[in-house]
């Protein structure tokens, strides 16, 4: 081989390992659920240059389709508008949740039922220029006080999946760009028993994985509702971590997962001050959810009373009052920006957040910038 083909030859293969090298590691995603329908979205509360998704959270079922509420209509076309500004960004309608997820055993039981769903969110991609849906079924399988769950919903939840993935690339062919099916999760083993996460996730483009609630408002024990990492003290071993470890064992692609975080934490009533209120024992429903905001602007400042520690095990804050015995568990952007550190070490997909008008003067979601990296403010 002359000089000047082995100089084309090992061009060649430089260009081809840049190339591999951009694809393996894309830009990360930073996913936003903003609330509707019952908030009207103000001009610049939904920056696009930050963000590069947003999850309309929730779109409402209805006869065995979805039906748009409140300030739905507005807030649609004012996300949409915002791709005049950063052409990238993404709106997908987010649809069900933790209280609107009743028909989803109903929607995903037939081929009839899963067409006529999906026919009614194509329907509303085309009418508002969105990018895609995002499945928020709160839980298929699991046990519900109005009884609206099957032991089938197991494999309807793939099928559902299945069938929305087919009907969003015939869509994609005839608006030529591509469309966007999503699935929020839970962390929690129960949800992985429920359901074929590694059938179902392909048929997604992004898994949302929310990594948070560990401890909530039932529980008879206070502790971090979303640790980054297991506490050995911990009564409940779970974590971030152990999320994304059983997701990947269940043959779920770390590629595809997005970690979610909260932007909000639980303040717990009456805990006793052993270990300053960490892993006490108290009376269910004794706490209730409060926003990073309010946390920031109440009970972080210099006379409320509370002190704030870090645990070192768990990689998260927490807050206790000694006068008032009154103990939170909450992320601020020391934790955030672990988790996303986290997220950009193990080749995540990128981050979400449940939502974004619990932050407080961007604190947090610069922190998710700056821990994946997109950023060094």
């Amino acid at each position: 081989m002359n000089f000047f083909c082995k100089t084309l030859a090992a061009f060649a293969v430089g260009a081809a390992s840049l190339g591999a090298a951009a694809q393996a590691v894309p830009r990360p995603l930073v996913i936003a659920y903003v609330r509707g329908p019952n908030h009207t979205l103000q001009p610049g509360e939904v920056d696009p240059t930050k963000i590069t998704r947003v999850h309309y959270a929730f779109l409402h079922t209805k006869d065995g389709g979805i039906a748009l509420a409140g300030s739905d209509d507005a807030n649609l076309k004012y996300l949409v508008g915002l791709k005049n500004k950063v052409k990238s960004f993404q709106v997908l309608i987010s649809v069900g949740g933790g209280g609107d997820s009743g028909d989803f055993s109903d929607i995903a039981l037939t081929d009839e039922s899963r067409a006529k769903f999906n026919a009614s969110c194509i329907e509303v991609l085309e009418n508002y220029g969105l990018d895609g849906v995002d499945v928020d079924w709160e839980y298929p399988a699991a046990p519900r006080a109005d009884k609206r769950s099957r032991a089938i919903d197991k494999q309807n939840y793939t099928l559902l999946l299945h069938d929305m993935r087919q009907a969003l690339d015939l869509e994609s062919k005839k608006l030529h760009k591509p469309l966007y099916l999503s699935s929020a999760t839970n962390g929690k083993r129960f949800f992985l028993r429920n359901t074929e996460m590694g059938e179902a996730a392909k048929y997604l483009d992004t898994v949302a994985l929310m990594g948070y609630d560990v401890f909530g408002p039932n529980g008879t024990t206070t502790g971090h509702h979303s640790p980054l990492f297991t506490s050995p003290a911990s009564p409940a071993p779970v974590s971030d971590d152990q999320f994304i470890r059983d997701y990947e064992a269940a043959g779920v692609p770390a590629a595809k997962i997005v970690l979610g975080a909260p932007f909000y934490g639980y303040i717990w009533t009456d805990v006793p001050a052993a270990q300053h209120g960490l892993f006490q024992t108290v009376t269910p429903r004794h706490a209730k959810d409060i926003t990073f905001r309010i946390i920031a602007t109440t009970y972080l400042t210099p006379n409320s009373g509370f002190v704030r520690y870090w645990d070192d095990k768990a990689e998260v804050p927490f807050l206790y009052n000694e006068t008032t015995k009154e103990w939170i568990s909450y992320e601020d952007a020391r934790s955030i920006e672990k988790k996303a550190a986290y997220t950009r070490e193990h080749g995540l997909a990128g981050m979400m957040f449940w939502d974004l008008g619990g932050d407080s003067d961007n604190t947090l979601l610069n922190a998710i910038e700056k821990g994946l990296g997109l950023t060094t403010q």
